[in-house]
């Protein structure tokens, strides 16, 4: 009888797609590599897990090394095994996603990565390894999120219009929505709160300023929870 011992060892590695908003553009977070293989290259934040930790632990740990963040959460995105995927052997990593707000995350490159930086998904240099597909995959992942969860919690301001909520969600989307029907679906969910206060420093009338009630899409998720933009 053939051991689990005496099968093939893939090595196993975890890879972080951290989005961010900023300036009505839609953001992802990129290493320099510093080493071979495609050293000078653009890739997401990741490597290799340790034999004493988790994988959610792993993927903290490489986030934090690689580009200075560190998130407390990050939801698993999917297992990628493609394999060439990697030049160094069989390699098989376990992808991450994570939703953050770009200006409170101050980036200190470290370990093997030559810089940290935004790049606008919109306009991404070449990436190494199959980490284009991986953002693909994870942008899809994305834009399912905005059916059930208010992704603005984690990418907009404490307060907001409803107009930047809406860009928001056509940034993501990659499309445009119809003002008056976003709105009135928006508004029905009774997720936002309105401040009682006003966008000050436009030019035209000041529009009202929101945030997103918790507690009461806590309660929706138990429920159930629908959105559709």
């Amino acid at each position: 009888m053939r051991h689990a011992a005496d099968g093939p060892r893939p090595a196993l590695t975890v890879d972080c797609v951290v989005f961010g908003a900023a300036d009505e553009r839609l953001e992802v977070l990129l290493v320099e590599r510093g080493d071979a293989p495609f050293t000078g290259a653009y890739a997401l934040p990741g490597g290799f897990v340790r034999e004493d930790e988790d994988l959610a632990s792993a993927a903290r740990r490489e986030l934090s090394e690689k580009t200075g963040v560190d998130l407390s959460y990050m939801e698993q995105l999917y297992t990628f095994g493609a394999p060439a995927r990697d030049p160094r052997g069989r390699v098989v990593t376990v992808a991450w996603l994570a939703l953050v707000r770009p200006g409170v995350h101050r980036l200190e490159p470290g370990t093997d990565a030559q810089g940290a930086a935004w790049h606008p998904v919109a306009d991404l240099p070449p990436l190494a390894f199959d980490h284009a597909h991986i953002l693909d995959v994870a942008r899809e992942r994305l834009r399912g999120k905005l059916r059930y969860k208010p992704i603005g919690f984690e990418l907009l301001p404490e307060v907001f219009t409803l107009t930047e909520l809406q860009r928001l969600y056509e940034v993501v989307l990659e499309r445009s929505l119809d003002k008056r029907n976003f709105r009135r679906k928006v508004l029905a969910t009774k997720l936002l709160i309105d401040t009682g206060r006003r966008r000050t420093g436009v030019a035209h009338r000041a529009p009202t300023l929101y945030r997103f009630d918790r507690e009461r899409h806590a309660e929706l998720e138990r429920s159930g929870y629908l959105f559709e933009a």
